[in-house]
């Protein structure tokens, strides 16, 4: 509500706005999109993303007769959304499997947003076995997770730029970063400014220090608990 606050007096055609939405069958995706258009106040959303793909059989339910997808494509079809993606953060092998149903359906997503950053390529990475086939297939890459929720940070290994421009020096389309305060704003636009096309002395030096503490998943708790997993505690939300 107050993103769509601020889109209002013209600021709408400068933005280009996104949105996830939780439900796996028609009727409750189609509840989200409309409530998140009343919220948003705009008739249109750029993306839309299926949020928390992170059960193995999420992608069943969401392409399934009366599902969730029949719902965004409606929506795309009104008008109402251009580009439909979907997001997870628990595992390589639940994304592939994500897009291999697409592949039965004849559906290709627009995007995928997937932890990546210094720890994630040394544990069950999506880096590793996710990125090159969006690369292949000239899917979006939504980079998230690139401090862990300050995780990483904790660590005392890695600082918030050395962890954005490792995000970055990937083939990534966005890098996500939380600007919940103006010093972490602060601290993006400085890691875009001074970003530049890390080597491969850098890049290896960074991957060298985080090995250890990264091998077991310990730092990314998104893998590895449930700590992050809003719709395990609310199962309600995918209808």
């Amino acid at each position: 509500m107050r993103v769509g606050k601020a889109l209002r007096d013209n600021y709408r055609d400068k933005a280009f706005l996104m949105t996830k939405i939780d439900g796996r069958d028609k009727a409750s995706a189609a509840k989200q999109i409309d409530e998140s258009l009343r919220r948003l106040q705009t008739d249109r959303i750029d993306l839309v993303q299926f949020h928390e793909v992170i059960r193995m059989n999420d992608p069943d339910r969401i392409f399934a007769s009366g599902g969730a997808i029949e719902a965004a494509l409606e929506a795309k079809k009104a008008g109402k959304l251009r580009y439909i993606g979907f997001t997870g953060h628990k595992s390589p092998q639940i994304h592939l499997h994500m897009l291999q149903t697409a592949d039965r359906y004849g559906f290709t997503f627009d995007t995928v947003q997937m932890p990546l950053n210094v720890m994630d390529a040394h544990f069950d990475s999506f880096e590793q076995m996710v990125l090159p086939e969006l690369v292949k297939r000239r899917i979006g890459v939504l980079a998230m997770k690139t401090m862990g929720d300050a995780n990483f940070l904790r660590s005392g290994i890695v600082t918030p730029l050395e962890c954005l421009h490792y995000a970055m020096n990937l083939p990534t389309s966005v890098v996500i970063t939380g600007c919940d305060s103006m010093r972490i704003l602060e601290q993006a636009l400085d890691a875009a400014r001074t970003f530049s096309p890390l080597t491969d002395a850098e890049r290896e030096a960074l991957l060298a220090k985080t090995e250890k503490i990264a091998a077991t998943g310990g730092f990314e708790l998104y893998k590895t608990s449930q700590t992050f997993d809003s719709t395990s505690t609310h199962p309600e939300w995918l209808g």
